[in-house]
């Protein structure tokens, strides 16, 4: 866990049994980089938050903004004398606003309550100087500044001794469901009550393997599962009558890493089977090969087959990255990216399959197609595109990728989205508009990265998952959200969520998770696919999870298998009657 992402906001709630650290003790706010005149980020942290409520309803933070450095936090020299203001109706989600000058020093502490009057709130700060205070009634400026005597803040004396790294700022008291979100949005679920009924009629096997019960969770959420029978060969549907059987509700466990030196992985269905395929650490991506199973389960110990590789075709020598499947009107493609050199021209590429071929046979693959615009010019020259994903929308295709730019210094990483040509996949129909740029901390940390992009769709919402930062152990998965309906070439479409839903923090063990899709099994479950490492200098591997979502409908990827269905739960006995 990096210092500089420990400068951050993190949350802990006490129920009357002390304090526990909320979102796996990760922060839930950071600071945005700061935006140079050339387009180029700066990296940002914030120390010091000091929470307190709003007059009109919800929060607000005060905090300073530093600068990492060598593992630690200094001064940010741009931001002297100011500091960062946030205002959050719920604890999770937090406004950034504009800074709020205090003083031409640098601040190292400051405070904020609200005033008895229902209007204003004086703020009280540490700089250079001295103490002093102000008021303010909408954190644009403060007036009535002046020197006081007495220190301005002491931290909260709290016991956080169990919380790995905590320093405790201030405490705010919360209302009960104030504290109810923010437990059930910060806090895994897990498994609380399966209602498995006692007695069922069947007139056949099937009536027994389609039975579905429900799984409640501690946030309030429920999930339907499958049953497995352990006798059901006792049950004669032949002839009348009632009929004892047991089992344990059906879970599907993937032992981490289902397959060692396997990254960016992706599993797809077509006409009737599943297909797995990932980037080849272990060759050093030159290769990509292809596994097909008839069940996601089976998938993890069958054959692979070559289907591609950097002696193929001259126009890609190396690094064969994150290919996905996708199918594009009725026709599978994979997406890719590849090189015919060097990092520097790692490129966007398309193949297709052709019609009526085998996936598994490497000559059905037409050869790969570079990416390119409208008018057949390349997608772009001033630095690398990879990590393409497409999905459909309202009748329209959308590809999304990550672009970095090199010329004339290197701006990072950022993400990328354009209308695609359902006719012609390798082709983008409308100009680039980016959606997503490394401005957080967690995003930040060591690179300035967004990529690995991926849609997961439901009724409610569009989901964007992507990956940030290196590929260490420190690499997380971020979450964009839009409207079905919405502009999704209007940036202002997308919202960010504040910090990462995947990181090394969610599971014991698993490190640098990310660079993750999604595939729905043959009973509608959807499954979170991606790579993470079995320690922290391991390899990257890939892994398989269920995807849980929470009380807003947002996906949960860190639900591990004995939190989906508890062990302890799942036993039952049930009578079966026949009529």
């Amino acid at each position: 866990y990096s210092e500089k992402l420990a400068y951050s906001m993190h949350l802990a709630l006490d129920v009357g049994d002390g304090f526990h650290a909320l979102n796996h003790n990760y922060g839930v706010l950071f600071a945005k980089a700061k935006e140079n005149e050339n387009g180029t980020l700066d990296a940002m942290c914030l120390d010091l938050p000091y929470i307190f409520r709003l007059h009109g309803g919800g929060f607000g933070v005060l905090a300073v903004r530093v600068h990492p450095e060598n593992g630690a936090a200094v001064p940010d020299k741009s931001s002297r004398g100011s500091v960062l203001v946030f205002t959050t109706d719920n604890l999770v989600e937090y406004e950034h606003k504009h800074p709020l000058l205090l003083s031409d020093s640098t601040i190292t502490n400051v405070s904020c309550e609200p005033d008895k009057n229902g209007v204003t709130y004086t703020v009280r700060w540490r700089d250079g100087y001295g103490c002093h205070e102000g008021v303010t009634d909408d954190f644009t400026a403060v007036r009535g500044a002046h020197e006081i005597e007495t220190d301005i803040f002491t931290a909260a004396r709290i016991d956080v001794s169990s919380i790995e790294g905590a320093r405790p700022r201030n405490t705010v008291t919360l209302t009960d469901s104030e504290a109810d979100y923010v437990y059930r949005k910060l806090t895994t679920p897990h498994n609380t009550a399966i209602d498995i009924p006692a007695e069922v009629e069947a007139k056949s096997p099937d009536d027994l393997y389609n039975i579905r019960v429900t799984s409640h969770y501690s946030d309030g959420t429920t999930a339907q599962k499958r049953l497995d029978f352990y006798d059901e060969d006792n049950v004669d549907f032949s002839r009348p009558g009632t009929y004892t059987v047991h089992g344990r509700v059906h879970r599907d466990r993937y032992e981490f890493p289902i397959s060692y030196d396997r990254a960016d992985p992706c599993i797809g269905y077509w006409q009737g089977h599943y297909y797995f395929i990932a980037t080849n650490d272990r060759d050093g991506n030159n290769s990509i090969s292809i596994r097909r199973a008839d069940s996601i389960p089976a998938l993890a110990t069958s054959q692979e087959v070559e289907i591609l590789n950097t002696r193929m075709y001259p126009h890609m020598k190396g690094l064969l990255w994150a290919p996905e499947f996708h199918i594009i009107d009725g026709k599978l493609y994979i997406f890719h990216a590849a090189t015919p050199d060097g990092f520097p021209n790692e490129q966007s590429h398309v193949m297709a399959l052709r019609d009526g071929g085998n996936p598994m046979i490497p000559a059905d693959w037409k050869p790969s197609r570079r990416v390119v615009k409208s008018d057949g010019e390349p997608l772009f020259t001033l630095g690398i595109t990879l990590d393409m994903t497409v999905f459909e929308e309202g009748g329209r295709y959308y590809a999304v990728w990550s672009q970095r730019r090199y010329d004339p210094v290197d701006y990072g990483a950022w993400l990328y989205i354009a209308e695609l040509s359902r006719e012609e996949p390798w082709r983008i129909l409308t100009e680039p508009v980016a959606i997503s740029r490394p401005d957080y901390g967690w995003a930040n940390n060591h690179t300035f990265v967004d990529e690995g992009p991926y849609a997961l769709i439901t009724d409610e919402k569009i989901y964007l998952t992507f990956s940030s930062a290196a590929v260490d152990s420190t690499y997380v998965v971020g979450l964009l959200t839009a409207e079905h309906g919405a502009d999704l070439l209007d940036p202002a479409s997308w919202k960010k969520c504040g910090y990462p839903i995947m990181s090394s923090a969610c599971v014991r063990g698993e490190y640098g998770t990310g660079d993750n899709s999604y595939v729905r099994d043959e009973y509608g479950d959807i499954w979170n696919v991606y790579h993470g490492r079995p320690g922290i200098h391991a390899p990257r591997s890939s892994g398989l999870r269920r995807v849980h979502f929470d009380i807003d409908g947002a996906p949960r990827l860190d639900l591990v298998e004995d939190m989906d269905v508890d062990p302890s739960l799942a036993s039952f006995e049930m009578r079966v009657v026949v009529r």
